[in-house]
């Protein structure tokens, strides 16, 4: 008898990967199609629903026909995706509009509105601040990148898109609408929006005080279930779009936090991952809601039964890498370069020639704002303390270690959370094809790094463990030994005065230039 496979999907910013996992976790076969992103005056990001779900449709395409004996095993099909998303559709499920992603800012004034107040904390008023942290562990940021945010802005600029949405949806649950019909989400992909009560981890569900604080509908937003619940079977045209049986059922799956904590294999509370991507985050699970509002970091619901993770977000890491390629190597202009295909191979060994500390280079990559530790719209990035006698090497190594330093940043305040240093920290994402980046980072941050078998696939893994808990074929306690890791690397000593030295003075680029940052950028 053949063995059950499970089909993942993974929507990341840059596209969809899909991947075949067989019910023991190993993988079969993946594939990608990439997608674009646009970027409007005043802080808006777009994506196109369509464009997602073409592209799903031709890496599937792709994947399945070079494993069409294996088609009839496939049991189940689990969805992870970008997190901090809106679509907005109609009964029909047709999207009215583009989709707001993550990067979006432009619903910040009102989200201040709805946490104003006479007496403030951290900008946000006292009473707003009690009632949010109080049931949720958080509190709608003023960076106004949340999908309440999102909702709000479309709902004071846009009121005809608003009267006809039925339901506001995360790009996850958009997909999954596609693929069953169903408008349906999950209570930890939920949470982002603010308007749930978050205190029994058992019992979440949408509070009336916060969605009347809120001022969001609830009839537009989606009923939750458990992340591995089965939502449903595929739709017959979806079956037929993609080549599958009606039979296959689909998981609700998670976002891509809570997906690639669990494809790490970071479970316990003394570990950690960090994964770099466009974005970058530190998270662990923890069995307690607790909130640092002053470094925008919390403990919230996670896809895993009876979990918080330690959640938060950098806005751009690998992007840095993405930056210099596009916009300084091999910009499409007059000098008419073209960028290598092994250019993360060159990088890689560019940054290798130059020595740790890149002679005192140092890079800030703030390049779209910062969430966290510092939740900061208007904050920038830059080379700091170039010199001529710095080279494209130098410049190269110091965004590594740059990515770096804004993770010991945020390290320092996961751990205080945690109530523990780790043990460990499981590196997962594009970063971490990088041996350099692996070492930087144990060097950095002075702790062990693990760096995890085909990092890139991660939160495929995490949504198809997730489906293989809800299908019955393992527990979460089995994720760890699923888990495949690379190579372990220790703290190199005699990195740690230099980078002591250089994270202190990365503080405080920051601490001196916020104001200029703010004047400049406001």
């Amino acid at each position: 008898m053949s063995e059950k496979l499970i089909l993942a999907i993974d929507l990341g910013t840059s596209g969809p990967k899909v991947v075949l996992f067989t019910v023991n976790g190993e993988i079969i076969d993946d594939d990608f199609a990439p997608t674009g992103y646009t970027l409007l005056p005043g802080g808006g990001a777009e994506q196109d629903p369509d464009e997602w779900w073409n592209a799903i449709k031709i890496a599937s395409q792709k994947l399945l026909k070079r494993n069409s004996d294996k088609i009839a095993d496939i049991e189940a099909i689990s969805v992870t995706s970008q997190w901090s998303g809106t679509v907005a559709v109609n009964q029909n499920g047709q999207h009215l509009m583009n989709a707001i992603n993550w990067m979006d800012s432009r619903g910040a004034q009102q989200v201040k509105k709805i946490t104003d107040g006479i007496i403030k904390i951290e900008g946000y008023g006292l009473s707003s601040v009690y009632h949010w942290l109080r049931r949720t562990g958080g509190i709608p940021t003023h960076a106004g990148k949340d999908p309440i945010a999102h909702i709000l802005y479309i709902k004071e600029t846009m009121p005809d898109i608003y009267e006809k949405t039925y339901k506001f949806l995360e790009p996850k649950d958009y997909l999954n609408l596609k693929l069953t019909g169903e408008f349906v989400s999950s209570f930890d992909t939920m949470v982002l929006h603010w308007v749930t009560d978050n205190r029994d981890i058992n019992n979440i569900r949408y509070s009336d005080k916060l969605l009347s604080l809120s001022g969001l509908d609830r009839d537009k937003l989606p009923d939750m279930v458990d992340a591995s619940e089965v939502i449903g079977t595929i739709s017959k045209k979806a079956a037929e779009e993609f080549g599958l049986s009606e039979n296959v059922k689909v998981i609700a799956g998670t976002p891509d936090v809570n997906s690639a904590a669990i494809g790490s294999g970071a479970i316990h509370k003394n570990h950690a991952h960090i994964c770099i991507g466009t974005s970058s985050w530190l998270a662990s699970y923890v069995p307690f809601k607790k909130t640092d509002i002053f470094h925008n970091i919390g403990s919230l619901p996670s896809a895993l039964k009876g979990k918080y993770l330690i959640t938060n977000e950098q806005e751009t890491a690998g992007e840095c890498i993405n930056y210099l390629r596009d916009n300084v190597f091999f910009h499409k202009d007059a000098l008419n370069t073209v960028a290598p295909e092994e250019y993360y191979e060159l990088i890689n060994q560019l940054a290798g020639e130059s020595p740790p500390g890149c002679n005192h280079l140092i890079f800030t990559p703030w390049l779209y704002g910062e969430r966290s530790p510092i939740e900061d719209n208007f904050v920038r990035g830059g080379f700091h303390n170039l010199s001529l006698q710095h080279n494209r090497r130098d410049m190269i190594r110091s965004v590594f270690e740059g990515v770096a330093f804004n993770n010991r940043w945020l390290l320092k305040y996961v751990e205080k959370i945690a109530g523990n240093q780790f043990e460990y920290i499981n590196f997962i994402g594009g970063g971490a094809r990088s041996d350099l980046w692996s070492q930087i980072l144990a060097d950095v941050l002075q702790r062990e790094i693990r760096q995890i078998e085909r990092p890139l696939l991660a939160n495929a893994r995490g949504a198809a463990m997730l489906a293989l808990i809800g299908l019955g074929y393992i527990t979460v306690e089995d994720i760890p030994g699923k888990t495949k890791v690379k190579t372990v690397y220790q703290p190199n000593e005699k990195n740690r005065d230099l980078y002591d030295t250089l994270f202190a003075e990365f503080l405080n680029i920051y601490k001196k230039n916020k104001g200029i940052y703010k004047r400049l950028n406001s």
